[in-house]
């Protein structure tokens, strides 16, 4: 399972109605989520509208594609289009796409097994 962070920009005076929004998803978007393969996905919101998503997934471009070939997707996404700063494509395809620089597990497993192995 590989794991993905990102992060988008919430417009300051829509952030109350993006909060909503994510308190109560559609049920048919959270099982289209999980059917299309994304998993552990957490979305965090700074007081400026700053988001970062995080989402574990084996292929998040083919999670991605299964997600927008759904009926609920299009919906969501326009819906949730609005709250952005400077999107002109669904936020969905808009994210930027962040690099992992420090990983706890890996490291601990890496100097567990020592130089040689």
């Amino acid at each position: 399972m590989n794991r993905y962070c990102f992060q988008l920009q919430v417009k300051p005076d829509h952030i109350d109605a993006y909060k909503a929004a994510h308190a109560a998803v559609w049920p048919e978007m959270l099982e289209a989520l999980a059917a299309t393969g994304w998993h552990n996905y957490s979305l965090f919101l700074r007081a400026d509208g700053l988001l970062i998503g995080y989402v574990e997934a084996d292929d998040l471009a083919a999670s991605q594609r299964a997600m927008a070939a759904t009926d609920v997707n299009s919906r969501w996404q326009q819906t949730m289009g609005e709250h952005f700063v400077d999107l002109d494509v669904p936020p969905d395809e808009g994210f930027i796409s962040l690099t992992e620089v420090f990983n706890l597990e890996h490291q601990l497993d890496a100097s567990r097994r020592g130089p040689h192995e």
